[in-house]
């Protein structure tokens, strides 16, 4: 097992550290101050467009994308591992890179199962960062941790598919750059359970899509938006269909393992910066006459975290490599694993941070409250824990059983 990372990992490693320094986190706070005079949640902060720019000229750009293109190199998931990390210190910087969800797991499958036309008129522009794109999958009227519940209809009429159904938490779905959906929904209700699902393309002006609200999560309205999304008479071409007609839960199996380790990376690097907070603050801070930093449970709070954000970080790297020699079903229980060890490793660096910094940690003066907040939702985003424990408890059991 080598965790070794390339030469061209290396190179960009650094790159993508020198372009944190000088770019990306002096410009946090210009995002939230344009997003905030705009007077929209959801608009795109003109330094976003700079800093893309920057990323782009300095080869940062579709670092995520396995597949050899002219946009990306095709670095293995092994070599992914630290850059995402990295670019998960911030909230801004995966977008600056044209690395963010949910588009990375929407090109991945376009590059993987769309069609030439398909690809020409949505993968190349989204590669290229002149749109941005949604997953639409979870349903509020069914338990979505189980994808064979989804009731959204996709009904054969003529060349048209007509869809009708309500979808909600779609990230990304407010931003006016969002021109196209990856809708699932059910073709066929009586084929075999896993086998009535299908995923089509819905460009977002297409009639009777009705985007009702985002919503805002533990208070926070994202810049992307989730968004609760009516379809009613929607009507496509079938041409539109992404991959074979009920095939729409095999390929978002094939998305959902890159994009689950691909959250974990950069939660991993969100972990490393709230742990980095923690000890600037508690070095500088002095109760009871001497600095925190010398209290014994502020020492055991580093400690701890340090120990657990490694162990995160190893089994991460363990799910990487398998992906990259296994491939992504070989690594399928891994990937599970750090879904449920990684969001809440982080939760608990992310809390003694908060702690350590008293009042100031729940305010927005700091990025804990809102880093604690995003990174809460992924224990319920792409599979909730108990659903990834069961998948790794059933496979012990197997091993066990002989």
């Amino acid at each position: 097992m080598d965790f070794a990372f390339s030469p061209t990992a290396e190179r960009l490693r650094e790159t993508l550290l020198d372009f944190m320094d000088s770019h990306v986190y002096p410009n946090e706070a210009v995002a939230r101050r344009q997003i905030a005079e705009s007077g929209d949640p959801h608009t795109h902060p003109p330094v976003m467009t700079e800093l893309k720019a920057e990323a782009r000229r300095r080869g940062l750009w579709n670092l995520f994308l396995p597949h050899r293109t002219q946009w990306t190199e095709g670095l293995s998931n092994l070599d992914y591992a630290p850059l995402a990390e990295i670019m998960g210190r911030s909230h801004i910087a995966s977008e600056a890179c044209n690395c963010s969800a949910p588009d990375t797991g929407n090109m991945e499958i376009l590059t993987t199962f769309g069609t030439p036309e398909q690809q020409e008129q949505w993968l190349h522009p989204l590669l290229e960062g002149e749109i941005r794109s949604a997953f639409a999958m979870t349903e509020p009227a069914v338990a979505s941790s189980d994808a064979t519940n989804i009731e959204c209809r996709i009904e054969r009429d003529g060349d048209d598919y007509v869809i009708n159904g309500r979808k909600w938490w779609i990230s990304g779905a407010a931003d006016a750059r969002c021109k196209i959906f990856i809708l699932m929904g059910k073709t066929d209700p009586s084929a075999p359970r896993h086998l009535q699902q299908s995923m089509v393309l819905v460009p977002r002006d297409t009639p009777g899509v009705n985007i009702e609200r985002a919503l805002p999560v533990f208070g926070y309205m994202d810049q992307e938006g989730h968004c609760e999304i009516e379809l009613r008479d929607v009507r496509v071409p079938v041409t539109n269909v992404l991959g074979d007609e009920g095939g729409g839960f095999a390929i978002a199996q094939a998305r959902l393992g890159p994009g689950r380790i691909h959250h974990c990376m950069r939660t991993i690097g969100a972990a490393e910066r709230a742990l980095e907070l923690m000890c600037r603050r508690v070095t500088s801070r002095v109760a009871f006459g001497k600095p925190l930093a010398d209290q014994g449970v502020i020492q055991e709070w580093i400690a701890d975290s340090r120990i657990e954000i490694e162990q995160a970080r190893l089994l991460t790297l363990k799910s990487a490599w398998l992906m990259d020699t296994v491939g992504n079903k070989g690594a399928r229980i891994e990937i599970s694993a750090i879904k449920v060890a990684v969001p809440n490793m982080a939760l608990r660096v992310i809390d003694r941070a908060i702690q350590a910094h008293g009042g100031g940690g729940v305010s927005d003066d700091f990025p804990l409250a809102a880093m604690y907040a995003g990174i809460r939702t992924l224990r319920l985003a792409d599979g909730p824990d108990e659903v990834h424990r069961m998948q790794v408890a059933k496979r012990e059991l197997r091993r066990q059983a002989g």
